[in-house]
């Protein structure tokens, strides 16, 4: 599947850098602001959270988030509509990450013709399994030109991640830990992980999340896959208020450092 994810991954001469957040947080209408900002100081990729009650794989900083969105209003059909508005104005990937359950109950294909319809390029949806996705929506998905993304841990075993690296597309998401999203990770006992990983040699390029904050966790990680996710302590700085716009540029230039950093194999 060719589309902006796969272009990326084709032309980028960096580490990727995948910046998380929740749609309508600060502010209802917040989306579109935070994704301005992230584009134009150096996100390459956004994810954009889905607001649910019951995130389960979130720890407690986008738990948060998630509530305040809720309470903002945010739903999915304003989430579809702010995105049809942007989307113009939108050059780099746009995925987003949510639960099953409040999509089913707006509709499954209702709901993949409208994202893509606004520029969404493709899904996360964590309680998703794998033989359901196989068997009722991969077709659906590639109808409407959506990545579909799965999850790994460390605990995954390799028969599963090869079946994950052939139904999937866009890249795999490897969680670094069992742990929910925000809590700190171990280096050293990530390195067999990311190691292993790379050892696969995988259709799929690979982004880590959980726990990653800062440029060493980035570059690490960076050393061994072709990027990180990072979401818990951006949303954490969003939560200093302030300006959206400055806020985002310190924290990516922290990621970065302004530095380009060795591309991985």
């Amino acid at each position: 599947m060719q589309n902006k994810l796969t272009h990326l991954f084709e032309q980028h001469h960096r580490p990727i850098l995948n910046m998380y957040c929740t749609a309508g947080y600060p502010e209802l209408n917040s989306t579109g602001e935070v994704m301005k900002a992230l584009q134009a100081h150096g996100a390459d990729i956004i994810e954009l959270g889905m607001p649910y009650s019951d995130p389960l794989a979130d720890g407690p900083v986008i738990q948060f988030s998630n509530s305040i969105a809720l309470q903002n209003g945010m739903s999915i059909a304003v989430l579809l509509e702010q995105l049809l508005q942007i989307n113009p104005s939108m050059h780099i990937p746009v995925i987003l990450m949510g639960y099953l359950n409040p999509i089913l109950q707006f509709g499954m294909e209702k709901f993949c013709r409208e994202a893509s319809a606004a520029g969404v390029t493709g899904l996360i949806i964590p309680d998703l399994p794998m033989h359901e996705f196989e068997n009722e929506y991969q077709d659906m998905f590639l109808q409407y030109g959506l990545c579909f993304i799965f999850l790994i841990s460390p605990e995954t075993s390799e028969a599963r991640i090869r079946k994950i690296d052939t139904l999937g597309s866009g890249f795999i998401y490897a969680v670094s830990s069992s742990a929910t999203t925000g809590q700190a990770i171990d280096m050293q006992q990530q390195e067999a992980y990311l190691a292993r990983l790379k050892s696969l040699q995988l259709r799929n390029p690979i982004l880590v999340g959980f726990g990653i904050k800062d440029h060493a966790g980035f570059s690490k990680i960076s050393s061994y896959v072709q990027g990180a996710i990072i979401g818990s302590a951006y949303i954490l700085a969003l939560r200093s208020g302030g300006d959206i716009s400055t806020i985002t540029k310190e924290f990516v230039n922290t990621i970065r450092e302004k530095a380009e950093l060795p591309k991985t194999n």
